[in-house]
């Protein structure tokens, strides 16, 4: 079972910026695709960035050149770096980690952590 722990977030200003991190534990994190989703009140849970084992990422396009997905396998850490921070783009960010089973898909998901960010 993978348990997957979300901090970083926080209340700041238009403009500003934040690094979330999510640490994971009870599996093989290399073998996982990382992926951040968040969910602002009132609306669909929605996809940021992910990034695959061989380290390719994607990216919404709203948060394209101002978000950048990392991992660090080593210490079983995914982490997204926010710039230039919106209004827009306060929510509760989750933390997901997936590989594939046998059958189906291994997926967990974090307790997310609370952006807020003011104009």
């Amino acid at each position: 079972q993978v348990q997957l722990v979300e901090s970083g977030g926080g209340l700041v200003q238009a403009g500003d910026s934040l690094r979330l991190s999510c640490a994971a534990s009870g599996g093989t994190f290399s073998m996982f695709t990382m992926a951040w989703f968040r969910q602002a009140p009132g609306k669909e849970r929605e996809f940021v960035a992910s990034i695959t084992r061989t380290g390719s990422t994607y990216y919404r396009d709203s948060v394209k050149g101002r978000f950048t997905i990392s991992r660090h396998n080593t210490k079983n850490t995914v982490y997204l770096e926010m710039n230039s921070l919106k209004p827009e783009d306060t929510a509760v960010y989750y933390c997901k980690a997936e590989r594939a089973g046998s059958p189906g898909r291994y997926v967990y998901w974090g307790q997310g952590t609370q952006v807020t960010v003011s104009s």
